[in-house]
């Protein structure tokens, strides 16, 4: 393995700065990848590097990337929400990265949700 440099530490240090700042900074959209035991087995870690990927590509800082815990629907994982601003969120269910790239694209970017990936619209209140 070769040595890192001061300059490849550079290099970590601002990805990283990039990724933590998408995870607490505020948006006009917020993505939440569901990271419970069910949701890694099933391949949530792919999902949230494919959701990172399309952030990261774009560069437009409004964007927010999150995690949660198991949603209570480990059949459908992996999962994730996204919340657009003055929108209800949209729980997207049985995601490959192929899907996420199309509900980035086309819910994320273009506000449409994609109903053949969509489980739910609005959240669920405790009466």
């Amino acid at each position: 393995m070769a040595k890192l440099r001061p300059e490849d530490l550079d290099k970590i240090t601002e990805r990283m700065k990039k990724v933590m700042s998408l995870r607490e900074g505020s948006g006009r959209a917020k993505i939440t990848i569901h990271m419970g035991t069910c949701g890694i087995s099933a391949g949530a870690r792919k999902i949230m590097s494919a959701v990172i990927e399309c952030v990261s590509e774009l560069d437009t800082g409004d964007i927010i990337i999150t995690s949660s815990g198991c949603a209570g629907l480990c059949s459908k994982e992996p999962m994730m929400t996204v919340e657009l601003e003055g929108q209800a969120p949209v729980k997207y269910i049985d995601l490959t990265e192929e899907k996420v790239n199309k509900i980035f694209t086309e819910h994320v970017m273009g506000g449409k949700i994609v109903a053949d990936y969509a489980l739910a619209i609005g959240s669920e209140q405790a009466l």
